[in-house]
């Protein structure tokens, strides 16, 4: 593509040297730079574009996109000075691409809890209604039915681009995606038009990044507030940030709830752990979900479904036809009548959802044990919430290491035990060895008791030290069970 035809509508404000020039790729990271190719400098949170300008140029790059133009340019490399490379690499990148968010439908999904199950059921809602989808997801990304692995909730512009070129490109019609609060805050999503965004739920999270929960809920709002005018949005009315997400859209607002008058509603007729009987909007559906939290997941993904013209007679059977997500509520029984159950609830909040459902369902017929930890670089402020939260909502708690990344596990262990008082460590010990506190746990409980493993749901691996380990709570869990 020519650098006039790319630049077209995110023009810079200064230019040095020629935009008759033809572009081979984008980068952001300098050692990727192949002939041809503009490198957009980012100012980045652990290191600084600019300083690999001359790398980029080294390797071949024809063009450069920064906000200060290096003092010695180079002949025959084009400058495109920009107030924020941040702000112009995600429209260059949808431009190369070919605009694939203007060739199919984008969905998003915004929200502490619940992203990736919401996210993941309309992708397979709408794969079984016979549609060829694209997934962006915590777990994994997919074009229809190829997996592309993932790295993070939301991807750099220029890989999230190049994924949604190919679903494009490939015939989706519809892409989900699961917005992260870093992915608006760092203009990730920059460029995309957006057919319609859902909000599930906001509690604390990520304040290691945003340093408040003011921040972070803005960045979550900035989300709605970029949708364009005939886009929908779906906000959790049940949630005292539902409305405030929607307060400055230009979309088509829509509710869902399960305790106040919405457009989308519903209330559990009949639970188990092996699923639930709904009303869901006048309409009893038997759906192979658990939970009240999944409930309101259920909502958001019938409004989305209603709302792309899909009839709610057939959004109701697709959704009774739907399995949970990996990680999200999996249940594993013993041979002995003890079931465990792998959650990746890594928030006060999505924990007391998950222990309140078990408890629910339990009604005092057997014992709820929690095995969970807290992530090692990350907000330290949730650790001591974690504890008190599984301490209050369980009959026996065993905390240990979730990721310690380049912590010490102990010490992460001691920030969430000081939360307790003398009363909750009477139900509460600690195992450093997330093998040995989830096998602990196996052999203690009895039958009828339900295990919860949280913190680490899909992820087949522990970070510590800094070193990444093969480890999986499902394939532990199995071993000690002994199925």
């Amino acid at each position: 593509m020519k650098l006039q035809s790319l630049i077209a509508n995110c023009k810079p404000q200064s230019i040095v040297g020629t935009t008759d020039v033809e572009i081979t790729g984008i980068e952001i990271d300098s050692r990727k730079i192949t002939e041809g190719n503009l490198f957009v400098a980012i100012v980045g949170t652990q290191a600084d574009g600019h300083k690999f300008i001359g790398k980029a140029i080294e390797l071949g790059a024809k063009a450069i996109a920064c906000q200060v133009v290096p003092e010695e340019t180079v002949e025959g490399v084009t400058y495109l000075q920009y107030t924020s490379t941040d702000d112009c690499v995600g429209p260059l990148a949808t431009t190369f691409v070919g605009e694939p968010t203007k060739r199919m439908k984008l969905i998003g999904v915004t929200g502490t809890n619940g992203k990736t199950t919401i996210a993941t059921v309309l992708y397979d809602m709408f794969r079984h209604l016979g549609y060829k989808c694209g997934l962006c997801s915590t777990v994994c990304n997919y074009i229809d039915g190829e997996a592309i692995p993932t790295e993070c909730t939301t991807p750099d512009p220029i890989t999230l681009n190049r994924l949604l070129g190919r679903m494009a490109d490939e015939g989706c019609e519809y892409a989900f995606m699961e917005v992260s609060s870093h992915s608006v805050a760092q203009q990730r999503i920059g460029g995309l038009t957006f057919a319609g965004g859902l909000f599930t739920n906001l509690t604390r999270d990520h304040l290691d990044y945003h340093g408040t929960f003011e921040s972070y809920r803005d960045a979550k709002k900035g989300f709605f507030d970029m949708l364009p005018k005939g886009a929908f949005a779906i906000t959790n009315a049940d949630d005292k940030n539902g409305m405030v997400m929607v307060q400055n859209t230009k979309a088509d607002i829509k509710t869902y709830s399960l305790r106040s008058a919405a457009d989308f509603k519903a209330k559990i007729l009949e639970e188990s752990f092996e699923g639930m009987l709904l009303d869901l909007n006048g309409q009893e559906v038997s759906v192979q979900f658990v939970g009240r939290f999944n409930v309101s997941n259920l909502l958001a993904i019938y409004g989305a479904a209603v709302m792309m013209g899909i009839t709610p007679t057939d959004a109701a059977t697709a959704l009774s036809a739907m399995k949970s997500v990996n990680g999200r509520f999996e249940t594993i029984r013993s041979k002995n009548g003890v079931t465990a159950i792998v959650d990746y609830a890594h928030t006060p909040d999505a924990l007391v959802n998950v222990l309140n459902t078990i408890n629910e369902i339990l009604n005092h017929k057997g014992e709820c044990w929690t095995v969970c930890g807290a992530g090692g670089n990350r907000d330290k402020g949730k650790r001591p919430i974690m504890a008190c939260e599984a301490a209050n909502n369980s009959d026996r708690v065993i905390i240990t290491s979730d990721n310690p990344r380049f912590e010490d596990p102990q010490e992460i262990i001691n920030d969430m035990l000081a939360g307790l008082d003398e009363q909750q460590k009477q139900k509460v010990i600690s195992i450093v060895d997330r093998r040995e506190a989830i096998r602990t746990a196996c052999m203690m409980a009895k039958p009828g008791d339900v295990i919860l493993v949280a913190g680490k749901g899909h992820e087949d691996y522990q970070i510590i030290q800094g070193v990444k380990h093969h480890f999986d709570d499902h394939e532990v869990i199995r071993e000690a069970f002994g199925v």
